[in-house]
């Protein structure tokens, strides 16, 4: 349990750095119901979409990083942080309400900036 994919057929596979330090139960919970499909609205330089997972806070936050990966525990949503969002302050994302960060992107998150919205999907890295 290191990697997740998060992969469609415009920018291939995309790698992310499971964080089990930060959000040990958040990660356990995504891995052992990989793979699933990702249908994700965009909102300000941040896709987010239910996915069939149910999550508590764990370490939850508003402000992100670009990069991360995060749950949101009030939508049982997947939520890609590439910039900021509606509500940020300055140029970092935040989110609408807490989530809990459980991984990161390797490489530059600013590829996902060319979706107006994301069908694809996460599996095993």
């Amino acid at each position: 349990m290191d990697y997740i994919i998060i992969e469609n057929e415009k920018i291939g596979r995309i790698k992310a750095k499971l964080l089990t330090e930060k959000n040990p139960e958040t990660c356990k919970t995504i891995w052992e119901n990989l793979p699933f499909e990702l249908n994700l609205s965009r909102w300000g330089e941040e896709l987010y979409g239910e996915i069939p997972v149910s999550i508590e806070k764990e370490n939850s936050q508003v402000v992100c990083e670009v990069g991360d990966i995060g749950y949101w525990p009030d939508g049982k949503g997947f939520c890609i942080f590439f910039g900021p969002t509606p509500v940020s302050k300055d140029d970092k994302p935040k989110a609408a309400s807490p989530v809990n960060i459980f991984a990161k992107i390797e490489g530059d998150a600013k590829i996902f900036n060319q979706f107006s919205s994301f069908n694809g999907n996460v599996s095993k890295g």
